[in-house]
């Protein structure tokens, strides 16, 4: 894994999130396909039930489900989802990566949630396997 490749998966989640709002990507897909089988979430405005541990706990998150405050997170819907790494350290096969991001809205008005990502290689593919985020 390098830093290419995780600012890759950084790009490919943020234009995948824009893309379940745009109703142009399956939110199952998504979230197969970007987080490993054991993930540990915590979503940026979840408050009732904190954390998310499975991938129907996450795509619950993402377009709402069966969690009663999961109104669709990536339904807003956002036109962009902009990276700023404060640093990304690698150890062993892993990855993990902390700073800002920003997702903006249909008014160009900007949303700044701090991260922190771990990804990992399974099935020959990056995944995203630690997830918190939080508004500052």
């Amino acid at each position: 894994m390098l830093k290419e490749d995780i600012l890759q998966i950084q790009e490919k989640w943020g234009n995948g999130v824009v893309q379940i709002g745009k109703n142009e990507l399956d939110a199952k897909n998504f979230v197969n396909k970007m987080y490993a089988t054991e993930v540990l979430m915590k979503p940026t405005m979840a408050k009732e039930q904190a954390f998310r541990m499975s991938h129907t706990d996450i795509i619950s998150y993402f377009i709402g489900g069966h969690i009663s405050e999961d109104n669709g997170f990536a339904l807003k819907p956002w036109t962009n989802v902009r990276f700023e790494n404060e640093a990304i350290h690698f150890k062993n096969k892993q990855a993990f990566a902390v700073g800002h991001y920003f997702f903006t809205d249909y008014n160009g008005e900007e949303t700044k949630v701090e991260y922190s990502f771990g990804y990992i290689i399974e099935e020959g593919n990056i995944k995203i396997n630690l997830h918190h985020s939080s508004l500052p």
